[in-house]
């Protein structure tokens, strides 16, 4: 469809079963999920493992055919753990997998289709089992991750730092820089004095945040009609 038809009580009902299905199918996956979470299309997210950790304010946007997909694996080196600051967004098809450690710091932006992982899960030579072949991973805060990058093992990302869409980053990457490529490389630094607007900036007031959102779904579904709403799903038209 060309617009969202939903009329507004369809649109804030639903939005009301999503909170329900998380509060009792989302949340007890996790070992700690903060205040006032944001998951858009819950039921396809696939949590997988024990020690997955979120703070308040995640927004994680999931769909059928591009999953979020969080999983912790346990083995000879312990159990793996992912660790999720305040403020995250993460975006449809992102796969974030740990046998040992990963740490996402806040007001992260992990765009669609990341890979994190802290193992190459095979050895060089024995590939019958990992065996010494994970690193943990840390990410600073307010890191922002382009489409379809892929971190690996051992890696550290420091703040504010911005990695460009499709790199593949292998090796460190500095405080307050843009890098990209394969692997990536530093291609411009950023300016650690000048003000940087974060996500938090947006539930400063996170009443208001919410009902300025409420207001908003009102405003754009104005024109949205019930028996027009199942005509669409029904026999929809060209200009639907």
């Amino acid at each position: 469809m060309r617009k969202d038809h939903r009329p507004f009580f369809i649109k804030y009902w639903s939005g009301k079963f999503n909170a329900w299905y998380v509060r009792h199918f989302v949340r007890p996956q996790f070992d700690h999920l903060g205040a006032h979470p944001m998951i858009v299309r819950p039921r396809s997210c696939e949590i997988h493992g024990r020690n997955i950790i979120a703070g308040d304010y995640l927004h994680l946007i999931s769909h059928p055919t591009k999953p979020v997909r969080l999983t912790t694996w346990s083995g000879r080196q312990g159990q793996g753990t992912i660790q999720l600051g305040d403020y995250c967004l993460i975006a449809p098809g992102v796969e974030i997998t740990a046998a040992k450690s990963i740490v996402i710091g806040a007001n992260t932006m992990i765009a669609a289709e990341c890979t994190i992982t802290d193992s190459d899960w095979h050895g060089l030579y024995n590939r019958t089992r990992p065996f010494r072949c994970t690193k943990p991973v840390r990410l600073g805060d307010n890191v922002w991750l382009g489409a379809r990058t892929m971190i690996c093992k051992g890696v550290t990302i420091g703040d504010n730092s911005v990695i460009g869409a499709g790199s593949v980053v292998a090796s460190d990457i500095p405080a307050n820089v843009v890098a990209a490529g394969n692997p990536a490389r530093v291609v411009k630094q950023l300016n650690p004095g000048r003000r940087m607007l974060k996500r938090e900036f947006l539930f400063r007031k996170g009443d208001f945040y919410w009902r300025n959102q409420k207001e908003l779904d009102r405003y754009l579904t104005a024109g949205n009609g019930f028996w027009k709403w199942l005509r669409t799903l029904i026999a929809p038209h060209r200009g639907d």
